[in-house]
């Protein structure tokens, strides 16, 4: 976008915000295209668009019946009412050239490669978590970024979370904590897929080559499209790659911490052991950072520790304690002093149809909102969001790199200025996964 356009954006995106309508837009609204309409794509789709004075032209996905709908969807949503163009695969979609803006919403095996491409059409990005499903990948999508001089957002949205937010500035920033030195982030929903459904055709409406791409061609399992391709390790890095990359995420911002310099992981499938899925149901992984050790667990299986925190983190200081959520937080002092309670912020009255969308976390959409609007101020300022890519870089390969040290039965001591693991050859191999044929692994230096 040219800086008047940039400018009219912004001023579009506060009117938006105080809810009055895009007017202002006189120009031409930024253009949006967005690759993987299901759950989660139209959740960001949908926020984008109520924040911010956006005309979606474009939409890919290789479920054709998804795609279908999605368009028809947005259509309803877009103050324009235009139905947008449709792709089945996302290189016809970016040969236009068009696009401002790119979501990027499919399962975690494509978004290095859509990424990279959207960037070198010329588009900002906003990208979910975790970035990428190898180290390389990641490497090469921050470089990607930087060479293009795009803005790219991390869908990491606690970052923009309004009660997080409070937590880190009142209570960590304001030294009620005292010295933080221990951080413990965890999960305990039961969230692994625990059938063993026979492998079967895909449906007719799917293209299964598209969505398989460069990942390693497996048979067509009803567990893997819609929503559940989690259940194996081909398509991402299992729920650590899942649920502990924002727990993480989370703290480390809160904390302003870097790099891990060791990691190490523990566990396997010890319980559900006749599921087809070949995530973990167990696993514990610790990260060194220095002065302040960060300890995960997760369990497909029992109670959580605490029922109110099912998902989160709990900080520990000299001078107190908090646990953190998607839910909430609480502060408790260690001696004297005044506990604090806060409950997620919900925002149904600004935003009516929060109440009738389809699947939608409500609990979790103002986060998104937010998360929007950095995303869109970065662009106008052609600076640095929240969450930039190389954050979502450092938390992503965090996370993978506690896999590998499942895999490996060692820990990992981690050179983060070389990108590599020290002494450790093996280590090293596993930071690039083989792509499938005819697709080709992205470099740093590609």
């Amino acid at each position: 976008m040219n800086r008047r356009r940039l400018l009219q954006a912004g001023a579009g995106l506060a009117l938006a915000g105080s809810g009055a309508h895009a007017a202002e837009f006189a120009d031409r609204k930024p253009r949006v295209g967005l690759i993987g309409t299901g759950w989660y794509g139209k959740a960001d789709l949908f926020r984008l668009i109520q924040v911010a004075p956006v005309e979606v032209v474009s939409l890919c996905d290789v479920d054709q019946r998804m795609l279908a709908e999605a368009a028809e969807m947005t259509a309803q949503r877009q103050a324009s009412k235009k139905k947008p163009r449709t792709y089945g695969d996302y290189r016809e979609m970016l040969k236009e050239k068009d696009l401002d803006i790119v979501l990027i919403a499919t399962p975690d095996h494509w978004h290095a490669l859509q990424m990279i491409a959207a960037v070198e059409a010329g588009a900002d990005v906003y990208v979910q978590k975790p970035i990428s499903v190898d180290v390389v990948e990641g490497q090469a999508m921050v470089a990607a970024a930087r060479k293009h001089g795009r803005v790219v957002q991390v869908g990491t949205q606690r970052r923009s979370t309004p009660h997080l937010i409070e937590a880190r500035d009142r209570i960590i920033r304001d030294g009620k904590l005292g010295k933080v030195s221990l951080v413990e982030v965890y999960c305990y929903y039961h969230m692994r897929a625990r059938e063993n459904p026979p492998d079967t055709q895909p449906p007719a409406h799917l293209d299964y080559e598209m969505w398989t791409g460069p990942a390693p061609m497996r048979p067509y399992n009803e567990l893997v499209h819609p929503r559940r391709w989690r259940a194996f390790m081909e398509y991402g890095n299992g729920i650590v790659g899942d649920m502990c990359i924002h727990m993480l995420d989370m703290a480390r911002w809160m904390l302003d911490l870097g790099w891990p310099t060791q990691i190490s992981s523990s566990g396997g499938i010890l319980v559900d052991k006749n599921s087809k899925a070949n995530i973990t149901d167990t696993q514990a992984a610790t990260f060194d950072f220095g002065d302040v050790k960060m300890v995960w667990q997760h369990r497909t299986w029992g109670h959580p520790n605490d029922p109110k925190y099912p998902w989160g983190a709990t900080f520990y200081g000299d001078k107190g304690t908090l646990k953190a959520s998607v839910q909430g937080y609480d502060f408790t002092p260690t001696g004297q002093g005044e506990a604090v309670h806060r409950d997620v912020t919900y925002e149904l009255e600004q935003y009516p149809e929060d109440k009738t969308e389809k699947d939608l976390e409500r609990h979790v959409a103002p986060a998104i909102r937010g998360h929007m609007k950095d995303f869109l101020r970065a662009i106008e300022t052609r600076g640095k969001p929240v969450a930039d890519i190389e954050q979502g870089h450092i938390s992503t390969t965090s996370c993978i790199l506690a896999n590998n040290a499942l895999q490996l039965g060692r820990s990992i001591t981690w050179d983060a200025e070389k990108g590599r693991a020290v002494g450790d050859d093996e280590a090293n191999k596993l930071l690039k996964r083989p792509y499938r044929k005819p697709w080709v692994h992205p470099t740093p230096k590609s």
